[in-house]
Order: structure tokens, then sequence, then C-alpha cells
């Protein structure tokens, strides 16, 4: 019997100048995301992050005073490695971000002021893969995300926005979900691996809490091998995938 053939991961458009990343914590975005963002930045292509909350809740041995700032720290130099140096925090608190209208207001008041036509977010489904459980804060983040790039456009859902200036932006072109397990497109992470690498490395704090390997062995074992898979289904080059939603 022929085996099934596995569907290959389409390019992901390119016919975008702004692009805005906004995930839950720290960190979210190197584990998979930044090679895509480098390679976009060296394009001449604009991405700013948002993170609900500054990760404060991340390190057990850290309390929330102390390691909210450094999470921070470490969030804009990670940011600065891929060319990003756009970074915002909503303070939501770490570990029970709620799905809501408020956070559907602060997401969508993010995306009028920076005007994207590229969304990026990270899996908001109960599980990864149906292996492992996701946390609150990703799935809410994620979920808010996906009807915030639609509240944006409406200036009835949330008139105080324009009252404080933030006009509706109807521009919002796609919705681009990294880390799903149902991808659709993908991004040649060839060029901007290292920098993903180093990118993740300047979380030290988190990684180092973490796990007992070296950082450097943790990081690039652990995005080599996300790229490599994800590469499986895009002409056998190393990969950043995302399921891709039209707006």
């Amino acid at each position: 019997m022929t085996e099934p053939r596995i569907p290959q991961l389409q390019p992901m458009p390119e016919d975008w100048q702004r692009a805005l990343a906004v995930v839950a914590h720290p960190d979210d975005l190197e584990y998979g995301c930044a090679a895509a963002i480098a390679a976009w930045t060296d394009a001449g292509r604009e991405v700013g992050y948002v993170l609900a909350t500054r990760g404060e809740a991340g390190i057990d041995t850290l309390a929330p005073a102390e390691c909210g700032p450094l999470r921070e720290r470490e969030q804009r130099a990670s940011a600065a490695v891929v060319g990003v140096s756009s970074v915002e925090f909503l303070d939501h608190r770490d570990g029970v971000v709620e799905y809501g209208p408020a956070l559907r207001r602060d997401i969508a008041a993010a995306v009028r002021r920076h005007r994207p036509e590229l969304v990026i977010t990270l899996n908001h489904r109960d599980t990864w893969g149906g292996v492992a459980w996701n946390t609150p804060d990703h799935v809410a983040v994620g979920r808010a995300v996906l009807d915030a790039a639609g509240d944006a456009g409406n200036r009835w859902i949330f008139p105080e926005l324009v009252e404080q200036g933030l006009q509706p932006w109807n521009g919002v072109r796609w919705v681009a979900v990294a880390g799903s397990t149902t991808p659709t497109h993908a991004v040649d992470a060839s060029a901007g691996l290292d920098r993903a690498v180093a990118s993740l490395l300047e979380h030290r704090a988190y990684i180092e809490a973490l796990t007992d390997e070296t950082p450097e062995a943790y990081a690039r074992e652990f995005l080599t091998g996300v790229a490599t898979s994800a590469g499986e289904r895009f002409g056998g080059r190393p990969a950043v995938a995302f399921e891709l939603f039209n707006r």
C-alpha cells in the first residue's frame, strides 16, 4: 500500500511591509519564530513585539518583583538580535491571563498603533499536538489575537479607543499561528537560524532555571530540531512553520 503523501507547506506571503507579533510571555517568540523574524527584518520589513505579561511568574527561584524586570530586559535584548526594536508589555498578570474584552481591547489597541498587515501569535489550542497540555496564558492570548485582529477594524466594538486617538485599522490581512500542529505555510530558516539561537540565548536566566544542559547546547538542539522537522514539509530546508488564517 502506498504511504499517504504529507501535504507540503506553502511559502508565507511576502507582499507586506509591517508585522506585529503578540504573545503571552518573554521567550514565546524565541521558541521557534525568531529565525523567520530575522529573515523578515533582513528584507527590510518592520516587526514589532507585544507581550501580554512580563513573565514574572516564570522562574521559581525569583520573586515576581525581581523576575519581571529581568525578563523584560532579556526580551528586549533578544528582540534586538533579530532586528526588532519595538517591544511593548501590556502588564497582564503572568499565569492568570484571562480571555475576554479587556485583553481583546488591549491587543486591538496595539494593532491600531502598529497598523500591521501580518499579525503573529502562538498556538491557541488546548494542547500541543494532543500530547502536552497548553498553558492558559497561551490559549487566552492566542484566541484574543485572532479576535482582536478583527476588533481593530470595528470602531463600534471598543469606541473608547477612537476617543484615545486610535482610529480603526482594517489592514490586517493574515494572522499566522506559530507552534500549530496543523501548519499550512513556512519561512526558510536557513539564514536566520544562528541568530534565532542567539536570540533565545538572551533568555539566559530563564533557560538556566529550566534545564541542567548548557544554554548554548539546549538552544541550538531545540531550535535546530524544530526547524528540521518543519523542513521535512518544506523542500528539506530548515523552516519555521505557521498556520495561516486569512482576514
